[in-house]
């Protein structure tokens, strides 16, 4: 019985960390570029009472052992990099990328990072940032005098816009937009800020225009929306408090019966 006040205990927290990851992603289910989280469990050791195979007699065996669990508890937080719909801003400074691949930034401390968050803005020099300021790589540079409702980004990145001074009609290319993929997306460690960073376990970062070696392609004026989907996660919140609530059940039980027992001697 003491086993089982463990076990249910076991659960108890497994499903706390479970509400905990499902929160933060209804949390974050407004957040561009967002990717939901999913919480992975795995069971834990097993008390092996007798062995499977064990000999019975001189001619027969166990055929089916004897083991004790002893509960739960959380093996992953596996990120899920399915596309999210894309949202028509009419802002032309926003990009969403349709299909794989990752924007780089630079960070305040010189490190590189990436992101699928598209909501970009231009800085006093008229360089392409994100909205905490962080530059976007490789830069792309804006002219003294351009007309911010000029701007163009095709869908292989290139970024042009038209300068009156040099000509009404002809658009300048200013830069190109090149994305970047991991061979194990689901290993970037998140680092806030709608950011990733590279782990030994998402490997380095492979560089490509969009549209050409399984990259994705720009969409401008356009911001991907999280994938979270609100239904989805208000279902598995029912389930993960069931499931609280039945390992609750067990402890109760368990107590119950050992109050029985300490009982029997009166």
């Amino acid at each position: 019985m003491v086993r089982s006040l463990w076990t249910g205990a076991s659960g108890m927290i497994g499903q706390q960390a479970n509400i905990d990851t499902i929160s933060n992603n209804l949390a974050n289910v407004n957040t561009s570029g967002y990717k939901k989280v999913r919480a992975d469990f795995e069971d834990l050791l097993y008390q092996t009472v007798r062995t499977a195979g064990t000999p019975a007699t001189e001619d027969t065996v166990v055929p089916v052992g004897v083991q004790m669990g002893h509960g739960v508890k959380l093996a992953a937080t596996q990120r899920m990099f399915s596309q999210g719909a894309l949202q028509n801003t009419e802002n032309v400074y926003d990009m969403a990328i349709q299909g794989e691949g990752f924007f780089m930034v630079r960070m305040y401390d010189g490190s590189e990072a990436y992101t699928r968050d598209g909501s970009f803005k231009v800085d006093e020099n008229g360089r392409l940032v994100t909205s905490n300021g962080y530059h976007v790589l490789p830069d792309i540079m804006m002219p003294e005098g351009f007309l911010p409702e000029k701007i163009t980004v095709t869908k292989d990145g290139r970024v042009s816009v038209i300068v009156p001074q040099n000509s009404l009609t002809d658009p300048e290319d200013v830069g190109q937009i090149m994305l970047f993929r991991f061979p194990n997306p689901e290993g970037l460690s998140a680092v806030g800020e709608n950011l990733f960073k590279t782990t030994n376990a998402s490997g380095d970062a492979i560089q490509g225009q969009p549209g050409y070696e399984g990259m994705g392609v720009i969409a401008h004026k356009f911001l991907e929306m999280s994938n979270v989907s609100v239904v989805r996660e208000m279902v598995d919140l029912i389930v993960a408090q069931r499931a609280y609530e039945f390992n609750s059940r067990t402890i109760q039980t368990s107590d119950n019966m050992l109050s029985t027992a300490t009982g029997l001697k009166r």
